[in-house]
């Protein structure tokens, strides 16, 4: 899966949902570093990182593949092993933009780690993400009640403030289809050959829809309610190893922080 999405993520293929954490990381103007919870092989945190000079960012994901490359992402950027669902190894207030990009939602260690006057950004896929491969791959859909389930995670710890949805189209060839099947939690479950079968199968290339809400959350009166995910003016159309060490659950190792021990904690 590492390799799958580091390939993805290369291509250029999210673009439009990298810029838009570009964007609203940049209206940030507390101080603070930038935490991005599964982060994966840092991509998106690189990509804010060059849009806010003087930052530092840490990545934070399970796997300690990714977290090696995440730990190289960018120069003002450290890595750590460590559960999403667990303890962040992050200090109090510590960040000034917290970044979760279809990873899990920990809302009360998120609002810890989060400034007063900080920003979570979130993304997630609407029930349009993938659909031309969903059915003829037989992969996992999205929960219609993700965005119900949004609110029950976040909304005791935080307020959110915006959501807007990004919707554009991916233009995939048949590798880059497989790359972007093995990103996601489908693979787990799958029978490769099968699914390799499959993908052979469909028109090379293919146009496919990503769908994704972006959304904004912050300190205040928790439970706010949201803007609700496809209102008029929603949605936006475009076409389009360093040191490591492992840890077990509920732990957490640095790959790589250099001069990052005031925003660390284990």
């Amino acid at each position: 899966m590492v390799a799958a999405r580091a390939a993805f993520l290369a291509a250029g293929h999210y673009a439009p949902i990298t810029d838009a954490l570009v964007a609203a990381a940049r209206a940030v103007t507390t101080p603070g570093c930038v935490v991005d919870v599964g982060a994966g092989t840092g991509h998106h945190l690189a990509a804010v990182l060059d849009g806010m000079p003087g930052r530092e960012g840490i990545a934070l994901d399970v796997s300690t593949s990714a977290a090696r490359i995440a730990a190289r992402a960018h120069p003002r950027a450290g890595a750590v092993v460590g559960d999403a669902w667990r303890r962040f190894p992050v200090r109090d207030n510590a960040a000034a933009v917290v970044l979760d990009v279809f990873a899990p939602r920990h809302g009360a260690e998120i609002a810890r780690v989060l400034h007063p006057h900080g920003s979570l950004v979130v993304v997630v896929p609407t029930g349009r993400h993938l659909r031309e491969l969903v059915g003829p791959l037989r992969l996992l859909t999205v929960d219609p009640e993700k965005e119900q389930r949004l609110d029950r995670t976040l909304g005791p710890h935080l307020r959110c403030e915006n959501t807007v949805e990004r919707e554009f189209w991916l233009r995939l060839d048949r590798p880059a289809v497989t790359a972007l099947v093995g990103m996601g939690p489908s693979v787990r479950h799958a029978d490769l050959d099968a699914l390799g079968a499959c993908i052979a199968t469909l028109p090379d290339p293919l146009a496919v829809t990503a769908s994704v809400a972006v959304s904004t959350w912050r300190h205040g009166t928790a439970g706010g309610r949201r803007p609700q995910w496809g209102q008029p003016g929603g949605r936006v159309a475009a076409a389009s190893a360093a040191r490591s060490s492992s840890a077990g659950k509920g732990s957490a190792s640095r790959i790589s922080s250099p001069g990052r021990d005031d925003l660390t904690s284990t």
